[in-house]
């Protein structure tokens, strides 16, 4: 299976399926799986073509016409071809192609293009099913289409891969089978083999299926096999027990705050105290609904962590969010935060805020207080990464809106602690049971669903702006009158505008659905802050305290904006999605999203999530000029309908790529991730999850399994593993 291709294909088909399909080794090129299979006659594919994309089709040959060009010298030979359902148009310029004869079959590859409303090939690539071709696999019932590139088509892959099978020896002396065979046996499954033979050469669909099964199998299960090893090997690093100590600063906590906690959190807490307790590392993921209080539960961990000696440290994916986390937490513990300074409590600790954007002198003192441990509470960005920084004791890291950052991030700070530190990771993006599974696979998990009492809930409606542009008119004038009735709103845009800067917000909000079917061929640019700030100041909502913000602004500006939010100052903020996590001003009722379509499902629930959160109930308008009836229109209606975050969830898990949700390197040829899908493989994958924990609970482990050892050990080495932690 590690044989290189250059060894058995020629160096020209080699290099360009190392260079355009990235396949190293003939195990590489026997899980390239085909796409999809085509059968003569079928009534489908031409129907489906859309211009621009890079198509392989099976079609037949109708009419041959050669004409002389009109407005240059030679001859122009255009080809239609059919298959039931559509048809189109291959041009050649001075290639007469002799074969193409009316009834032929064929297979042509190439990037659809269109004139004079017709779809057509220029000068495709192509392959004739002529019967006389010495390869019997073009008479089969069912031909392999397979993923393929300008330079490698799909019949050269074919081609390859029947020379492999019919390699001398067959499958057998090319194929060593990774799965132990009582598992095989277990569940019905083919032999390697086997299944490879039937993916690549089958006679019917449901050799296919079959194949499938199998295939799927040795997906998930090494993935499972290489987060079950995480586990294990977490639980053998000898870490330290910050264990509960009565009369310090959880206690303070507790009684400090303005209310009581929720059940859910009073039992995620005693979950975390019990992990902290011991002196195997916890590894923890907390998901929670926006609003369900997961910042009060992590600070209560990291009390306990500073009672019993150690260091906490906060990562937040922005500085304004760290910011708050550091005003939120000081304005709690009040003198307690303040360990050191003349109203200070001697028994207390420092919080102390370390970002990017921090003057010299401020980060001199940061610095110090981190590493010479007066700084319990350590709170900041990608900055507490950096070379420089270091802890007294770091007992406890907190990973706020894990998706924000990657494996690599966490493990930076985590080698910061003298001894392997306690790890809690926090998400307000539910996640649905199989993604847990797969990405967060190595992590225990808690869940707080029970919002707090006294909230007012959030309404949400689209608003079809183009359908119905009275709509639009109405959104502003509802936001006028909560905040006469004295709240505040949010106006949230795609992007910044002005001239795109190479810190500007993307363009499309991170998380949107590629390709989204919405009627509309051409989009023009998102809504822009600037643009639309200056709209409204002089429109809908002249008059009203309004003012932006966004991720040009500088660390000063940003604080001066949130601020003023926050005191009631401003009465509307215009801003991208840098209010989309953390921010927490109990006055706002009311959030507008232009161009919602421009958004993920889970980006707009986190957006939401950050009106109501105080008495009053919340209002959420979704603006977007997508078509009710579109896929894109049907997406925002669902999220109206429904605040059940992992609802959404498992919503937006099929109205994106699955590549996205697990991170861009999922889709790799490295990841192991061809066939398996978190939508529908979740008893599979909760099987195989099964079988790895005891195949490892064993005494000898994977030591009689080589095979499956040395497809985890692939993995685990590879440096895009870290897929495997990114959602």
């Amino acid at each position: 299976m590690r044989t290189p291709l250059t060894r058995v294909l020629g160096p020209k088909t080699a290099t360009g399926m190392s260079e355009g399909l990235g396949l190293e080794t003939v195990g590489d090129l026997l899980r390239h799986y085909p796409r999809r299979y085509a059968t003569r006659g079928e009534q489908t594919d031409l129907a489906d073509v859309e211009v621009g994309d890079r198509v392989t089709v099976l079609a037949q040959v109708r009419s041959v016409t050669t004409r002389p060009m009109r407005n240059r010298r030679g001859s122009l030979t255009e080809v239609v071809v059919g298959d039931g359902s559509g048809r189109m148009k291959l041009v050649f310029f001075n290639h007469r192609h002799a074969q193409l004869k009316p009834n032929a079959w064929g297979m042509f590859a190439g990037t659809v293009g269109e004139w004079r409303g017709e779809k057509q090939f220029a000068h495709p690539d192509m392959h004739l099913l002529d019967g006389a071709d010495d390869d019997a696999d073009w008479a089969r019932a069912l031909i392999p289409i397979y993923p393929a590139t300008k330079d490698v088509s799909s019949w050269v892959i074919q081609k390859s891969v029947t020379l492999l099978l019919g390699a001398s020896g067959g499958l057998g002396e090319l194929v060593v089978d990774p799965l132990p065979e009582d598992i095989r046996s277990r569940h019905g499954l083919l032999s390697l083999p086997a299944a490879l033979l039937d993916i690549h050469r089958p006679t019917t669909m449901d050799d296919v299926e079959r194949a499938a099964a199998r295939l799927k199998w040795d997906e998930a299960l090494v993935l499972q096999l290489t987060l079950a090893a995480r586990r294990r090997a977490a639980a053998l690093e000898p870490g330290i027990a910050r264990p509960r100590r009565a009369g310090g600063l959880l206690d303070a906590v507790d009684a400090a705050l303005p209310f009581d906690l929720t059940e859910g959190q009073r039992e995620v807490g005693e979950e975390l105290a019990a992990e902290l307790d011991r002196d195997q590392p916890m590894h923890r993921l907390l998901q929670g609904e926006v609003g369900s209080g997961k910042t009060v539960v992590a600070l209560r961990a990291m009390a306990q962590v500073v009672d019993a000696g150690g260091q906490a440290a906060l990562l937040a994916p922005t500085e304004v969010l760290a910011g708050q986390h550091a005003r939120g937490i000081r304005a709690l513990l009040g003198p307690l935060g303040r360990a050191g300074e003349l109203d200070g409590d001697a028994d207390g600790t420092r919080v102390t805020l370390l970002t990017g954007s921090l003057k010299a002198a401020a980060k001199r003192q940061a610095l110090a207080e981190v590493a010479d441990g007066s700084a319990g509470i350590v709170i900041g960005t990608h900055a507490l990464l950096q070379q420089g920084v270091e802890f007294a004791d770091l007992g406890l890291v907190v990973v706020d809106e894990q998706h924000r950052f990657g494996v690599e991030q966490r493990d930076a700070l985590r080698a910061k602690g003298n001894r392997p530190p306690h790890v809690l990771v926090m998400t307000a993006t539910p996640i649905p049971r199989t993604v847990a599974m797969t990405v967060y696979g190595d992590l225990e998990i808690s869940t707080l669903r029970q919002l707090p009492s006294g909230r007012g809930g959030v309404s949400s409606s689209v608003v079809p702006a183009t359908e119905k542009p009275g709509w639009v008119d109405r959104a502003w004038a509802r936001l006028r009158e909560e905040v006469a009735a004295g709240r505040q709103a949010y106006v949230v845009c795609p992007r910044i505008g002005d001239v795109t800067g190479p810190d500007d917000e993307p363009e499309d909000a991170d998380g949107a659905p590629a390709g989204d079917d919405d009627g509309r061929s051409e989009r023009r640019p998102p809504l822009a802050v600037l643009d639309v700030a200056e709209l409204l100041r002089s429109g809908p909502l002249a008059g009203l305290r309004l003012d932006v913000l966004h991720g040009r602004l500088t660390p000063e500006e940003k604080d001066a904006a949130m601020g003023a939010f926050a005191a009631g100052e401003t009465q509307v903020l215009v801003a991208t999605t840098v209010v989309e996590v953390g921010v927490d001003v109990p006055n706002a009722t009311v959030m507008v999203v232009m161009d919602a379509d421009r958004f993920g499902v889970s980006q707009l629930h986190q957006l939401r999530g950050r009106v109501a959160r105080g008495k009053h109930p919340g209002l959420c308008l979704l603006v977007t000029e997508a078509p009710t009836a579109s896929p894109t229109g049907q997406r925002l209606a669902a999220v109206a309908a429904t605040s059940d975050g992992f609802e959404l969830a498992r919503l937006d898990l099929e109205t994106r790529r699955e590549g996205d949700v697990l991170g861009a390197a999922q889709s790799g040829r490295r990841s192991g991730i061809r066939l398996l899908s978190l939508l529908e493989d979740e008893e599979l994958i909760a099987t195989a999850r099964t079988e790895a924990t005891a195949l490892l609970a064993t005494e000898r482990g994977l030591a009689d399994h080589p095979g499956l050892a040395a497809e985890v050990a692939a993995l685990a080495t590879d440096e895009r593993a870290d897929y495997l932690e990114k959602a």
